[in-house]
């Protein structure tokens, strides 16, 4: 038993022991791992240490920017703080100050309205006293004026009786005069037939000339009336030189004397041409001459004319002449004038030869000034520009001068250079030395701002104008100070051209004043009279007939006029007008006239009151000119005209026109009218209204009696009635409802009528509404119908207006239904419908007017309560960003349980049948484009249950906006790039013109012109890219995504989906194809969309929110950088989502505050480890908005095909001589590949190798040599371009090889490695050569020598001295194996080859072709062995296969080989020999070969 025990315990000890094996080494494991991890951790928190300490630098350079700028910040307000106290204190003594000075003006004020109140009743009792005065001569005018108005009629009478008897002799006299003409036709008739001839036409031709006479006389008419046109121009053009002339200053006057000179010498052409072209036979001209003086001053003027002329060259002449284009009155010019020829006939040579002269010293003058040597002033490296010396005052004038009195002045030269100068004086223009002379001390050098005084002295002989300059010489060049002297001259002028007296009666004087000013300094003697063209006063009457209206107006004013008169006056209508005579000045009497200053003499800078008086005899506007003649002849004669409007009716209305504005029908409006009577006795007036709109308007009281001097008061009272635009007839127009009614005040005893107008705006009240009538359909119990209606005010006044009485369904907006119309507008009222149970509705609206006018509007509807119900039907979304998602809940309810419609309402449309209780189904239709999502969009409801809706909203751009913006900014660059490119062939051809010739020019410029109007036509023709051909991938479509993103101002955005409902469950496989849905049931749910501007934008990679890393190697990280900018006004805190975190996707950088403005870098790495896609998405989170960015990647294996697989054998090279290989690496994968080409020879562990043993002394496993013999000059023997880049996807490469050996040497050998992304080996190949001294080579069999040089460089043996030489012993041994294989088939030899072959170089081009023979072939052919060719030639770069076979004897014993040697010599630039050792043997089928 006890052994038993033993035993268990043994075994319990042992299982323990396993178990605490297995425990240990599962401890070790979670050791290791923990250890691995603790590792990992560490690297990471390595990687993340650098940014760490990036991080606390930041944020100690934050708080000590904070610092700083709490700092300034504290600086800057105390600097503000002490700044407001000085500007409190400042304000506050501003404000005494102020306060003082305000009572200091009080004081004054108050003392000079007490001095004003005592001048002003010193004043007022001077008015009173001169008012009485004026009174008692006003008394004694109107006993005059009463006096004349009685001769006026007494005359008129005259005046009537002598035209009766004129106009009677007239009539008779042409009654004689055309029987007088009657007889001397006949006899004319008769003396022509008793001649024979032909009596038609001997008449029609005495006719004829008789019609050409009273042509001629009528055009003659004509011309004088022309020529007295022509003269009054030319006065209106003196008038206004002499305005324009009193305007300008001195200085403008002096400049513009050329021109009045030039427009009088034009003016006497003029003359010259009306003396020709209105010249009259019986002296007509004579009869048109102005009075002597005019003739005298004409002649003075021409004279003046004249002496300019003589101080003009030929030439200026000709020019003057050119310059007028066209004439100022037509035909002026069609004659020439030979004025200025004449004038130059008549120059005196002596005159000429002094002007000559005078011309000639002033040129040498001018030579001097040019040739005297000037000296630049440079000062601190600047060039001083303008006058060097600046003259105070800057022109000398001598104003208004005496001849005989001597004037002085003095000028002040100022250095105004920047160093020291000098300045003399030169002298004065030639023609001033006889006047002028010059008081002129040198004062040295001056200092710059340093002054000297100049003296001019003006001794006047002559009374003329003068104009020169006083010439200076200065350091750095001449100067001079202009000097101008004018003589004095009378400037005389109007204070106005007209004088209006104004409306007055018939009777009274008026008397009106104009001031004649004289702005220069000589005096001249004046004198007032009519104007030449207008003796006497002139009436504004009709030109046809003036007597026959002079005639009318006399019988109009006189009130003693007989029947007979009366009668006359209708004669005279009938009448021919052309054969009155016009009235004799003498029977007009004069209304308009001078008063008692008509002459006298005006002093220098004087002025002169002229008073003119208005007395109206006959009624009717009068008009009257006058001229002001002066002594002066240089001073044209002034003109001026006088009207005035006399009236004979003593009652009049001063406001003619009564307005009674806009009235309404079937309303009264009252207004007053007042009349003045101007006569000195009482007057009965009576007024009358037209008989049409007698119903309407009245006047009260109808008769009435107006005081002397005084007015009466009319009331009018206007009450319009429909019926008014068919009474009124032509005085109301219905288009514009302006109704004017002519309204007659008829004075008792007087035969003429005062008539005034009464105007008003007749319009309706009406209002109307369109549509009449209103049907809403059919509306849900959870929703409002919204229809529109046209509230049209057809009056033209303003009117009120309310719905009223509405019933408990139905709005109004806006304004509940009230307010106000204005004329003819206009409005638009929302009728708002909400059912509250299922029924149909039939009611009416009553619209109430301000005048209690009312309008109805029919409505009616249809109640529906369908079977579900939305808990919200109206969703307002939070402003949501673009590219930001908004979600919000609402539940889809089904209340119907029961069909019992007398405890509950129950779902049914109107008045129809309850709809059923049971399961219903809901599809909610999302319109397209819409940026809405609801989940789940169909469903089914159960009696008493509800549904989870969610509803999202996610703003976008639209892309049509998109493309819209992208194609206009596609435009304004092409625009700006065309006028680029035209600026530049603009230059261009600027340039190119430059070089051509003046005379290839005139040639060329049509080509320039041809070009660059095809330039435009191309550039024009540039069609506009059309939005739908911009790519969504295209720089120009993110360019403008990323514009419109950032300049997105916000919207709001309403939309309605619309929810339908079927009785019934979906089916799943059928869809609701079975089921059914009334339109009327549908629910609708609306949504209110604000979409704002985001807060923080990417601004990388044209603003995409989508970070492509593309392909991606597997096993490689790519770090990208994602910058973002905050485009809000506010700070923000940044918080970020949580990547995977065993997915590639790594965020490195995280931003945490973004200032307003601020740009900041996102750095994020994509290391995949799979080929495959890889997608995440990364959220950005502020306080009100996010941004998510869409991270995607693709993990790709890399692969190539190359066109060597993995031996590239170079061949037989001469040493010191290359030759190069090409080969292609092709790029498979679909990712850019990142290539380096190495070789082992250069690898930096070749020196670590180089320490093992040679191969040759190691077994044929242990044997790993690659790098085999290399140059002595330490370059690589082999070397490859490119050695690195890239290879794009689908793409190859070309890499070239060369093989350049510097000795001899059969085993040069590399290895060739093409690394991707620097880390893995994608190809290996192995690269071989061989090189020799000679170009000559002999490979096959096996070699015996040792594939390893010695260290010691043997030196090669020239060629002459190997040919010379007798070899002794072969260079090489080659050993040939063959192996006869027994049993198989013993006709079959052994064969084996040797290759014998001549390098192709340029170096042995002139040698001959290399030779091979071999030696001992007896001893070889004994054995057995057979050799193909014994000797032969090879040319250069051939090679030569010798076949050697081997058959056995039949004595051959095969336990031991036959071994056999033989010799081959090789004859080229050398000669050379090889030891050929043949070695052959017997072998089994079976055995294997060793």
């Amino acid at each position: 038993m006890s052994m038993f025990r033993l035993q268990a315990a043994h075994r319990r000890l042992c299982t323990e022991l396993e178990d605490e094996k297995d425990f240990e080494l599962k401890i070790a494991l979670t050791l290791k791992e923990n250890m691995l991890e603790m590792w990992r951790i560490e690297t990471e928190q390595g990687k993340y240490e650098v940014l760490h300490k990036q991080l606390q630098k930041d944020e100690e350079e934050l708080e000590s920017q904070y610092q700083e700028k709490a700092e300034a910040r504290i600086r800057k307000e105390k600097i503000a703080a002490l700044q407001a106290e000085e500007n409190q204190l400042s304000r506050k003594k501003k404000e005494e100050e102020v306060q003082k000075e305000h009572e200091e003006r009080h004081k004054k004020m108050l003392e000079e309205a007490k001095k004003n109140h005592e001048k002003a009743v010193c004043f007022l009792r001077k008015s009173m006293a001169r008012i009485h005065e004026e009174n008692a001569k006003e008394e004694v005018k109107t006993q005059e004026h009463m006096e004349r108005r009685i001769q006026a009629v007494l005359s008129l009478k005259n005046s009537i009786t002598s035209n009766r008897e004129k106009l009677k002799a007239l009539q008779a006299w042409n009654k004689a005069m055309a029987f007088e003409a009657k007889k001397e036709e006949l006899k004319m008739r008769e003396a022509i037939l008793a001649e024979g001839g032909n009596v038609a036409k001997e008449i029609f031709l005495h006719k004829r000339l008789l019609q050409h006479e009273r042509e001629k006389q009528a055009f003659r008419e004509q011309q004088k009336s022309r020529k007295i046109e022509i003269v009054s121009r030319i006065l209106q053009e003196k008038a206004s030189i002499c305005k324009q002339k009193n305007r300008q200053s001195c200085t403008k006057a002096s400049k513009s004397g050329g021109k009045r000179k030039d427009s009088l010498l034009w003016r006497r052409k003029t003359w010259h041409y009306i003396e020709k072209t209105c010249e009259h036979p019986a002296g007509a001209i004579s009869q048109l001459r102005c009075s002597p003086a005019e003739e005298q001053a004409d002649g003075e003027k021409t004279a003046f004319v004249g002496d300019d002329v003589l101080c003009e060259s030929v030439e200026d002449e000709k020019e003057k002449d050119k310059i007028l284009a066209e004439p100022e009155f037509p035909g002026l010019w069609s004659q020439e004038c030979d004025w200025h020829k004449v004038s130059n006939k008549d120059m005196d040579t002596k005159q000429l030869a002094l002007s000559v002269m005078k011309k000639e010293i002033s040129e040498k003058k001018m030579e001097e000034f040019q040739t005297t040597v000037s000296h630049k002033q440079i000062v601190s490296g600047h060039e001083p520009k303008g006058r060097t010396f600046y003259s105070k005052p800057s022109y000398i004038h001598f104003k208004d001068f005496d001849v005989g009195k001597i004037y002085k002045k003095k000028i002040v030269l100022t250095n105004a250079s920047y160093s020291v100068n000098f300045c003399r004086l030169v002298g004065i223009s030639e023609w001033l030395k006889d006047f002028i002379s010059i008081q002129f001390e040198p004062p040295g050098k001056m200092s710059p701002g340093m002054s000297c005084e100049v003296g001019v002295t003006f001794k006047p002989a002559i009374d003329e104008n003068l104009e020169g300059e006083v010439m200076f010489m200065a350091q750095t060049g001449s100067f001079s100070v202009p000097l101008k002297c004018t003589a004095k001259t009378c400037i005389l002028a109007l204070d106005k051209v007209l004088i209006d007296f104004g409306t007055h009666v018939v009777g009274e004087t008026i008397s009106r004043t104009i001031n004649l000013t004289n702005t220069g300094a000589l005096g001249t003697r004046f004198k007032v009279q009519a104007s030449a063209g207008d003796s006497s006063t002139c009436r504004a009457t009709a030109k046809s007939s003036p007597g026959n209206t002079v005639l009318k107006a006399q019988f109009e004013l006189s009130e003693q006029l007989t029947q007979g008169a009366l009668n006359f006056r209708s004669d005279l209508d009938t009448d021919n007008a052309c054969n009155l005579m016009e009235p004799s000045p003498e029977e007009t009497p004069r209304e308009i006239m001078l008063g008692k200053v008509t002459e006298g003499e005006i002093g220098p800078f004087s002025s002169v009151k002229l008073q003119i008086i208005f007395i109206p005899a006959i009624p009717g506007a009068v008009q009257a000119e006058f001229v002001i003649v002066f002594d002066n002849s240089d001073c044209k004669p002034l003109c001026f005209s006088a009207i005035g409007v006399s009236i004979d009716v003593p009652v009049w209305v001063p406001n003619p026109n009564i307005d009674l504005k806009i009235c309404m029908y079937d309303q009264l409006y009252q207004d007053c009218v007042v009349i003045q009577s101007r006569a000195k006795a009482p007057l009965r007036l009576k007024f009358e209204v037209c008989k049409e709109l007698s119903k309407h308007m009245e006047l009260l009281p109808k008769t009435g009696y107006i005081q002397a001097q005084s007015s009466f008061t009319v009331q009018l009272k206007f009450l319009p009635r429909h019926s008014l635009p068919q009474d009124a007839g032509s005085y109301f127009n219905e288009e514009t409802s302006v109704l004017e009614v002519p309204v007659t005040i008829l004075i008792a005893d007087k035969t003429k009528q005062v008539n005034f107008t009464v105007h008003a705006i007749v319009t309706t009240y009406e209002l109307e509404i369109n549509p009449a009538e209103i049907d809403f359909g059919y509306c849900t119990i959870y929703e409002a119908v919204q229809t529109n209606v046209t509230l049209t005010n057809k009056s033209i006044l303003p009117q009120e207006f309310g719905f009223v009485g509405l019933p408990e369904f139905v709005e109004i907006q806006p304004n509940d239904g009230f307010g106000v119309l204005l004329p003819l507008e206009s409005l638009t009222l929302d009728i708002i419908f909400k059912a509250n149970k299922a029924k149909e509705y039939s009611f009416e609206l009553t619209c109430k007017s301000e005048s209690n006018r009312r309008f109805k509007l029919s409505c009616r509807a249809v109640g529906v309560h369908p079977p579900l119900e939305l808990s919200h039907s109206l969703v307002q979304f939070a402003a949501t960003a673009l590219n930001d998602v908004s979600t919000a809940t609402l539940y889809v309810m089904n209340s119907h349980v029961s069909v019992n419609h007398f405890t509950h309402a129950v779902p049914r449309i109107g008045n129809g049948e309850v709809a059923p209780v049971g399961p219903t189904s809901f599809e909610f239709h999302v319109p397209e484009d819409c940026p809405v999502t609801v989940t789940p969009s169909v469903g089914t409801v159960l009696p008493g249950k509800k549904s989870l809706i969610q509803v999202s909203f996610r703003p976008t751009l639209s892309d049509q906006l998109i493309r819209e913006e992208a194609a206009r900014r596609l435009c304004r660059a092409a625009a700006t790039g065309a006028e680029i490119q035209k600026k530049k062939k603009d230059e261009k051809r600027d340039g190119k013109k430059s070089n051509i010739p003046i005379t290839r020019q005139q040639s060329s410029g049509q080509f320039v012109k041809d070009g660059s109007s095809k330039y435009l036509s191309s550039s024009s023709s540039s069609e506009q890219p059309e939005s739908k051909e911009i790519k969504p991938d295209s720089e120009a479509y993110m360019a403008a995504r990323a514009f419109l993103m950032r300049n997105f101002r916000g919207r709001f955005e309403k939309y309605i989906i619309p929810c339908f409902i079927a009785s019934g469950d979906i089916d799943e496989k059928r869809g609701s194809e079975n089921l059914t849905c009334s339109p009327y049931n549908t629910l609708y749910l609306e949504l209110h969309c604000p979409a704002v501007a985001p807060s923080v934008v990417v601004t990388s990679d044209h603003g995409k929110n989508t970070v492509s890393f593309g392909d991606v190697a597997v096993g490689h990280t790519i770090i990208k950088q994602v910058t973002i900018q905050n485009i809000s006004p506010e700070k923000l805190e940044l918080g970020f989502s949580v990547l995977n975190p065993s997915g590639p996707f790594l965020l490195v950088r995280a931003v945490r505050i973004l200032e307003p403005g601020e740009n900041k870098a996102l750095i994020i790495s994509f290391s995949p480890n799979e080929n495959k896609w890889f997608f995440e998405a990364l959220d950005i989170r502020t306080a009100q908005k996010n941004l998510t960015l869409s991270i995607t990647g693709r993990g790709v294996m890399p692969s190539i095909v190359c066109s060597v697989e993995e031996v590239l054998d170079m061949g037989y090279v001469l040493a010191r001589e290359k030759t190069t290989f090409t080969f292609k690496i092709q790029n498979t994968s679909t990712l850019t590949l990142q290539y380096s080409i190495q070789l082992d020879s250069l690898s930096p562990t070749r020196s670590k190798d180089q320490q093992r043993l040679p191969s040759f002394l190691t077994s044929s496993l242990q044997r790993t040599e690659i790098v085999g013999t290399q140059n002595y000059s330490g370059l690589s023997v082999f070397s490859i371009f490119p050695t690195q880049g890239e290879i794009v996807a689908g793409k190859s490469q070309d890499f070239v090889v060369t093989f350049s050996p510097d000795h001899e040497s059969l085993y040069y050998s590399d290895r060739l490695k093409v690394v991707l992304f620097g880390k893995k080996i994608a190809h290996v190949i192995q690269l071989k050569g061989a090189a020799r001294e000679h170009p000559m080579f002999v490979e096959g069999g096996i070699p015996l020598d040792v594939p390893i040089e010695s260290l010691a460089v043997t030196l090669p043996v020239s060629s002459q001295e190997a040919l010379k030489e007798e070899p002794q012993e072969p260079v090489k041994s080659i050993l040939l194996v063959l192996e006869h294989i027994e049993g198989e088939n013993s006709l079959l030899p052994a064969k084996t080859e040797l290759r014998v072959g001549a390098i192709q170089t340029a170096q042995f081009a002139s040698k001959k072709n290399v030779e091979f023979s071999f030696d001992n072939l007896s001893l070889l052919q004994k054995k057995g062995f057979t050799v193909e060719f014994v000797k032969g030639t090879i040319d250069r770069g051939q090679v030569k296969c010798i076949s050697v076979s081997w058959v056995p004897p039949a004595d051959l014993d095969t336990t031991d080989p036959v071994i056999e040697t033989a010799l081959l010599t090789l004859k080229g630039d050398v000669k050379e020999s090889y030891r050929i050792l043949c070695m052959a043997k017997v072998v089994s089928a079976c055995a294997p070969s060793n």
